[in-house]
């Protein structure tokens, strides 16, 4: 996160707040498509930050939705409805009628046989047709089993309005062996030639998500490297050379981002120093982070003087709410501000963010050329865990 956005946000918002850097999340895109090479397209996850929808659409080339909320924040974003991938475990009926209907959306996943009907008897329904991709699992509760998959190829009629038009595949995120992604790459190959050799099917594209990992605490250096080196050269490997559709949330968010939260108690006990930020869990998470146990990207933006060692706490009324242990900053105090880094991925819509009715952080977001924008202002949250709040909504 450059400087002068961080300098510029401080003087503008009290704490605390969310920064994100659109330039450098439209970066990443780029970088990752220019190391993957044409073959290689990105499906930015939207529920990894919804606000970045509309600075990233000039630089993705698709847009995971999971929900029919997502989908209305990419309409807002002026994201083209033949971008979106609408995915998700679960699809309510009438939403997804309504999607039909009165929206172009470009590609829909099928994740139960329940979904195929739903979608095939959608197109039908409405005479629009859709193009479906047939999600494969990873043994959870996402996707289909092989065997699923091949009832649906060996029920298809020629008059089918619903087009399949190809595998996606996704087992999580956070892959510390790049082996990992060679193997399955490897045996979505060989399921591909299995559809071709069974059914006559030649995908059109495979959606993979390589669940990239992003070191948040500096215990693998290099592995981001590795892995992407890794991608590239299963690809290569690859006998089905069609286009590969890369879904990705973490890798090109997380580094555009960070959170700012100010010191306003500091006290000791037992000999350990203990701050008290305005911010705290319910705003701030990181995957893999555990009470404190492991110290993310963090830096004191105002500090100078001693060195200490401070354990850094939030303003939930819990002993779960810890930021940092036992960390040294050089003349912590309160008032001073906090920055968190790489926290563009989850962290603005993961949260616990109702838990004691404190209001939601503003989000900002920089740009070159736009400079300082508020994407979203400090909203109070009190009214919605209430039921006499209902009424002055």
């Amino acid at each position: 996160m450059e400087h002068e956005a961080i300098k510029r946000a401080i003087e503008a918002e009290k704490t605390p707040f969310y920064l994100f850097d659109t330039d450098a999340a439209a970066a990443k895109v780029q970088k990752l498509k220019s190391a993957l090479g044409p073959r290689a397209k990105i499906c930015f996850a939207v529920k990894a930050n919804p606000f970045l929808a509309g600075a990233l659409e000039g630089a993705a080339d698709f847009f995971e939705v999971c929900s029919p909320g997502e989908a209305r924040i990419c309409a807002r974003a002026k994201v083209p409805d033949e971008k979106i991938v609408l995915s998700g475990v679960y699809k309510d009926p009438a939403e997804i009628r309504n999607l039909v209907r009165e929206r172009n959306i470009g590609c829909w996943t099928v994740e139960s046989l329940l979904q195929w009907e739903l979608l095939c008897g959608c197109a039908k329904e409405y005479g629009r047709p859709l193009r479906l991709l047939l999600r494969l699992s990873s043994g959870s509760q996402f996707g289909l089993e092989k065997e699923d998959i091949c009832r649906i190829f060996q029920s298809l009629r020629p008059d089918e309005t619903a087009k399949i038009c190809g595998i996606q595949y996704f087992s999580g995120t956070q892959k510390k062996s790049a082996a990992r992604i060679e193997k399955e790459l490897a045996q979505l190959d060989d399921f591909l030639r299995e559809l071709h050799e069974r059914f006559g099917f030649d995908a059109d594209r495979l959606e993979y998500g390589p669940g990239f990992p992003v070191d948040y605490f500096g215990e693998s250096p290099g592995l981001e490297d590795e892995t992407l080196a890794c991608l590239q050269k299963s690809l290569r490997a690859m006998a089905w050379q069609g286009p590969v559709v890369l879904e990705m949330g973490r890798e090109p968010a997380a580094f555009c981002g960070c959170y700012v939260t100010s010191v306003v108690d500091v006290k000791q006990t037992d000999g350990e120093n203990f701050c008290i930020a305005d911010g705290g869990i319910h705003q701030l998470t990181y995957y893999g982070q555990m009470l404190g146990l492991k110290t993310p990207p963090v830096s004191l933006w105002d500090g100078g003087g001693e060195r200490a060692l401070w354990s850094v706490f939030g303003s939930l009324c819990t002993k779960n709410d810890v930021l940092v242990k036992n960390h040294p900053f050089d003349g912590l105090r309160v008032g001073s501000r906090l920055v968190f880094e790489q926290v563009g991925a989850y962290a603005v819509t993961e949260g616990i963010a109702l838990f004691l009715s404190r209001e939601l952080p503003p989000v900002l977001l920089w740009s070159k050329e736009k400079g300082l924008e508020i994407a979203r202002g400090r909203v109070e949250t009190d009214r919605w865990n209430s039921p006499e709040g209902e009424k002055e909504l």
